[in-house]
């Protein structure tokens, strides 16, 4: 800057500085990203009818699939707008741990669905595919693991996981008590089934076992090898 120019008291920042307060501008004004709000139950999912999980119960599990995506949404855009003074937010109470701990749930509980809705509506049966030579590696056999997994459902309070560890990469079955519980990190979902209440009262009663063997007919093992990383 000229002697002339500080003379006449003119300010201007330096290059680096006004493109950050540029680029910190455009930050402020951009629109948080929304996830889509799924408006059907898949097609394919629907073929459960034959082996006891009804259309019923799948257009009702509707209903809370959308509420996960709409509260996700909701939480986004007021995190967009929060006050992000730090002096403001508290581990008892505040908005940002208010909002920072049900988004975990309602993403969590978006994406468990997108899962389990996905990877239904197939044959069932043995595993076919990458995912099988998985988990023969993990487990010996798919006999053992499906044992392992009909159990671990039994023991778990909301979702049974599959998950493939990049790290080591294998497979290994997970329980999820709640929406916001999940794999361990660095970890891919293949496969999640619901095992709440409202994934087969409906057509089961309180005989989870049974909607489990019948959940095992009806897994579409292509889209789970298409969960796989490349």
């Amino acid at each position: 800057m000229s002697y002339s120019r500080l003379a006449h008291g003119e300010h201007t920042q330096p290059p680096l500085i006004v493109a950050k307060m540029e680029m910190l501008s455009r930050e402020v004004t951009m629109e948080p990203k929304l996830v889509t709000v799924p408006e059907a139950i898949p097609v394919k999912v629907y073929s459960s009818e034959k082996v006891g999980i009804s259309k019923a119960t799948h257009d009702a599990h509707l209903g809370l699939w959308k509420g996960y995506a709409n509260k996700t949404n909701e939480i986004r855009k007021a995190l967009h707008e929060i006050d992000t003074d730090p002096s403001k937010a508290n581990q008892i109470y505040s908005q940002m741990r208010a909002l920072k701990v049900n988004y975990a749930f309602a993403y969590g509980g978006f994406i468990n669905h997108t899962v389990y809705f996905d990877t239904m509506g197939g044959d069932g049966g043995t595993a076919s595919g990458d995912v099988a030579t998985l988990i023969k590696d993990a487990y010996g056999s798919f006999e053992h693991w499906e044992a392992d997994w009909k159990s671990t459902g039994m023991a778990g309070r909301g979702w049974v996981f599959l998950g493939y560890d990049h790290d080591e990469q294998r497979v290994h079955t997970y329980i999820g008590d709640a929406q916001d519980t999940f794999p361990t990190w660095n970890h891919t979902l293949l496969l999640a089934m619901d095992v709440y209440e409202h994934a087969y009262f409906l057509d089961f009663q309180a005989a989870r076992m049974k909607y489990i063997e019948a959940y095992m007919q009806c897994i579409d093992w292509n889209a789970v090898n298409a969960r796989l990383p490349k």
